[in-house]
């Protein structure tokens, strides 16, 4: 029993004398210069852009389209309007049947002439004591009765024929010849395309972030087209959506870039904002949190031997859309970690990882 007890003593001894060596192989070496460094990526900071860009999609739109209809009812004979066709401010696009309107006319016309000759009758009577004043007086108004009526037949007759009201594009062709129409009914759906409009969404955190939106620059851009295209801000509706908290932002297009500016046609904005002076960006990863909530970058400096360190640098981290952080307190060409700088601490011994050769090797 004693015999076999010593020789698994001696045999555990065996395989722990050469652990043991390992182990303080391993602590020998974690006291080199070249096993507590710890490779870091890093990231040279570049000069200030002095432009934040961002990009929404939106949508060509008309600057108002409207339903064309006519005042009065009546057969309606030619409507000179074809879908998808422009048309100029002034061009006659659809008339009614103008022969009941003309005979109206006729007969306001015979109606105001009868009235005047009574007009002058009843004031002659009148004045030769023949008829009483009173029935001049209601022979004038009569008179100004027939007059009213004619301007209004005149104006039926002039309300039978439609003229384009600006420069548009036909939408839709709503009614057909040969129909009897209603006063009020629409025929035509029209764009007023004399200032074409670009619309998107903005949410309410950048708009709040924003501010002033006439401070913004615009551009657009069209899909298989390298041109862009200038917008300038005109409105917002000023009320937000049902699913989403943002706003509709109207911008206004420059037609003469692009002529095919068709209402519904999908196009990219990229909104421009002037940055501060001395706000730098830098990705995400190389800011990191101290734990009593301040921002932090780690710096990459050199020790007194020569070697590389870390050192941590306050910063104010800003964002206009959760993704891209500006900082303050940095200056361009500072070399900072790039990735994974919460898990360093201060004055840790740094090297930089370049592929899979090792720096100084």
């Amino acid at each position: 029993m004693g015999q076999e007890w010593l020789k698994t003593k001696l045999f555990a001894t065996a395989i722990c004398l050469p652990c043991f060596a390992f182990a303080q192989d391993l602590v020998e070496v974690a006291e080199t210069d070249d096993v507590q460094a710890i490779f870091v990526q890093t990231y040279v900071v570049p000069e200030g852009s002095g432009t934040s860009t961002r990009q929404f999609f939106g949508q060509i739109a008309a600057l108002e389209t409207v339903d064309i209809s006519f005042e009065v009812g009546g057969y309606l004979t030619e409507i000179e309007a074809q879908e998808g066709s422009r048309v100029s401010a002034g061009t006659p696009i659809a008339a009614l049947d103008l022969a009941p309107f003309e005979r109206a006319v006729e007969r306001a016309e015979l109606a105001l002439a009868q009235a005047e000759r009574d007009r002058v009758r009843a004031a002659e009577l009148a004045s030769r004591n023949v008829s009483s004043e009173v029935r001049a007086q209601d022979a004038e108004t009569s008179r100004d009765l027939a007059d009213v009526a004619l301007r209004e037949a005149r104006e039926a007759l002039a309300d039978a024929q439609i003229s384009a009201p600006f420069d548009g594009l036909i939408a839709d062709r709503i009614a057909t010849p040969f129909s009897t129409i209603q006063p009020g009914q629409p025929i035509l759906r029209i764009h007023n395309m004399s200032e074409v409009r670009v619309e998107f969404d903005l949410p309410e955190r950048v708009l709040s972030q924003i501010g002033d939106l006439s401070a913004i620059r615009f551009e657009g851009a069209l899909a298989n087209s390298d041109s862009p295209i200038d917008l300038t801000f005109r409105e917002f509706r000023a009320e937000t959506g049902r699913v989403g908290q943002s706003y509709t932002v109207s911008l206004a297009a420059e037609t003469e870039q692009s002529p095919f500016l068709l209402p519904g046609r999908t196009i990219v904005v990229s909104a421009s904002v002037e940055a501060a002076q001395d706000t730098i960006v830098i990705p995400a990863s190389a800011i990191a949190t101290r734990p009593d909530g301040a921002q932090v970058v780690v710096l990459v400096q050199e020790n007194q031997k020569g070697g590389l360190i870390a050192r941590y640098q306050p910063v104010d981290v800003t964002s206009t859309n959760g993704t891209t952080f500006q900082v303050r307190g940095l200056a361009p060409g500072n070399e900072i970690v790039r990735i994974g700088a919460h898990l360093i601490d201060e004055d840790m011994p740094l090297k930089r990882f370049v592929g899979l050769t090792v720096e100084g090797s």
